[in-house]
């Protein structure tokens, strides 16, 4: 078994979900901290939060592999009366190197799409926007087993990712749905493509009030589940990590977080 580097695993991870594929915007790769570091133990996490580096450090994690960038806004002053600033200086201070696979992990085959489309039990999915690779690309397109009414289907979801309450978007609750498109996140934008495929129903995160208006005069049903639907990159990630390690025997222990990140209550 060998000790690595955190420059080790993200060689592996760029391997499956290349840099190309994140998105212009987007503000993936390192964070915080010296990829030059040995690592010993990883945490996997939707989000890096202040509870999340607390539970980083009481398990002595020294390199966090995120979904959403920690810092995806200029950063203007570190004022340490700010907790969000507090987060920083105590990655810093106990040496926690933080890297986030964002819309590379979403554009890439057998990334974060692909695994949510095995949780909403759609079968031959491909990519429902083509990506700068084969294979690769933005959101999921494919058919359930069999059809289900749209409410129904909108029940199995709630559970699926554990939510008191999913938004739906349709002036059919009734309908039935078979094709369905994914996409993790905020995804609301791509519902014309979604219905240009085919798709009885999208299910994506964060719909604005006028955009749902459009959506349903539009003819296509939208299942909003919220954006912590995409909490199941940590127990995905976490295993192919535990593989990669495996493989190459590395001497590396992976956790994944064990705080809920999502911010809204239902009351």
């Amino acid at each position: 078994m060998s000790v690595i580097r955190g420059i080790d695993l993200v060689k592996r991870l760029e391997t499956f979900a290349p840099s190309e594929l994140a998105e212009s915007w987007d503000h993936s790769g390192l964070q915080v901290g010296d990829l030059k570091r040995p690592i010993r133990k990883v945490m996997t996490t939707l989000d890096v939060r202040p509870a999340v580096v607390k539970e980083a450090i009481s398990q002595d994690v020294d390199f966090i592999l995120a979904h959403h960038p920690v810092i995806f806004k200029p950063i203007y002053d570190l004022d340490l009366a700010n907790p969000q600033n507090r987060m920083y200086a105590d990655l810093l201070r106990h040496n926690i190197t933080v890297y986030a696979a964002h819309t590379n992990l979403d554009n890439a085959s057998d990334g974060m799409n692909d695994w949510l489309s095995q949780v909403l039990g759609i079968s031959d999915a491909k990519p429902l926007i083509s990506g700068k690779l084969p294979n690769t690309g933005l959101g999921r397109i494919g058919n359930l087993a069999a059809p289900a009414l749209l409410k129904d289907y909108a029940k199995r979801l709630r559970q699926a990712f554990k939510v008191e309450h999913v938004r739906v978007i349709s002036k059919d609750p009734d309908q039935f749905v078979r094709k369905i498109a994914v996409i993790g996140g905020s995804g609301s934008e791509f519902y014309n493509e979604a219905k240009k495929q085919g798709a009885d129903v999208l299910v994506t995160a964060d719909v604005s009030y006028h955009t749902a208006h459009d959506i349903q005069e539009a003819g296509i049903a939208v299942i909003d589940p919220g954006h912590h639907m995409e909490f199941w990159m940590k127990t995905a990630m976490q295993q192919f990590v535990k593989d990669w390690a495996a493989d190459a025997q590395w001497e590396l222990d992976v956790v994944q977080s064990s705080i809920n990140t999502d911010p809204f209550l239902f009351i």
